[in-house]
């Protein structure tokens, strides 16, 4: 469904009042600004759009907008979004979740949300910990990371969520930081206008358990532009070699767009639906087919 703006919003409009209980200089209020910004773009009344999340401190997004908000169970938030757009495939639907919400339980889900392709945005706050529980491992945690549940350091090597979505033949990726508010709006406000799966991954710091390295004042030495790279955001073999350098290089921007979007979903219940409808037998004949001879 293509998204025309009808009115003119601001991003205020788009903020509620129910005030943020993150840490002092947490991420995820960049984050959550850039969500309005975005928003604002687009020009969708609230009420028109659906925000859906997990658990963990990302999680509380859905209270923090004037939408349509579902704070959900702890790595739930996909299906229950999917439900959503499959019942009103006219709202806008968007899912918020951290790294351990969307690729540690709810890592299940992932790949099947992507093969459905049906038209949600994903926005997954990537810090490397779990904030929330004070400061666990999380799946994408580097190797050798000493915290309170790896005290002589983690053992595992770390998921790669720019890697695995791609992998999976997600049709838009992106990745954003705080530390560049205008690019963040940007990719946010692409990934609403791509008429399918759109993910788009947050480096967005823990101020209280992340490590150094990750705060947004190293983001803005570090970060890379893929336009100024001239990245073509068509080949995905590209895109897959780019997003090999997660962890040690930090790119923003469109990895891989799908130039020719393959139909939704929702699309395609939808025209089964009308198909099927005027050969449907009458309630009173099916319930007829189970009744003796």
């Amino acid at each position: 469904m293509s998204i025309v703006a009808e009115h003119e919003y601001q991003a205020k409009d788009y903020k509620s009042d129910l005030k943020p209980i993150w840490c002092p200089s947490c991420g995820d209020f960049g984050v959550v600004s850039a969500i309005y910004k975005a928003l604002a773009r687009i020009g969708r009344p609230p009420h028109e759009i659906a925000f859906v999340s997990g658990i963990g401190c990302s999680s509380r997004i859905p209270g923090y907008t004037t939408a349509y908000g579902f704070n959900s169970v702890h790595g739930r938030a996909l299906p229950i979004a999917q439900g959503i757009k499959l019942a009103n495939p006219d709202l806008l639907v968007l899912v918020a979740g951290g790294d351990g919400d969307g690729f540690s339980i709810g890592g299940g889900h992932v790949p099947h949300a992507i093969r459905r392709n049906l038209d949600l945005t994903y926005i997954l706050m990537d810090n490397q910990i779990y904030g929330l529980t004070k400061g666990q491992l999380s799946p994408t945690s580097p190797r050798g990371l000493k915290t309170g549940s790896s005290f002589h350091g983690s053992l595992e090597e770390p998921v790669n969520p720019l890697l695995y979505v791609l992998s999976y033949g997600a049709g838009f990726v992106a990745q954003g930081t705080p530390a560049d508010m205008s690019g963040l709006a940007d990719v946010i406000e692409e990934g609403i206008r791509y008429p399918g799966f759109a993910f788009i991954n947050v480096q967005s710091p823990c101020v209280t358990y992340g490590q150094e390295e990750q705060q947004l004042r190293v983001h803005k030495q570090k970060m890379q532009s893929l336009k100024d790279l001239a990245h073509d955001t068509t080949d995905r073999l590209k895109a897959m070699a780019l997003a090999q350098e997660y962890g040690i290089k930090l790119y923003t921007g469109v990895f891989y767009r799908n130039p020719e979007p393959a139909a939704t979903f929702e699309t395609a219940v939808r025209e089964l639906h009308d198909r099927l409808v005027p050969e449907a037998r009458l309630r009173v004949d099916i319930l007829d087919t189970f009744r003796p001879q």
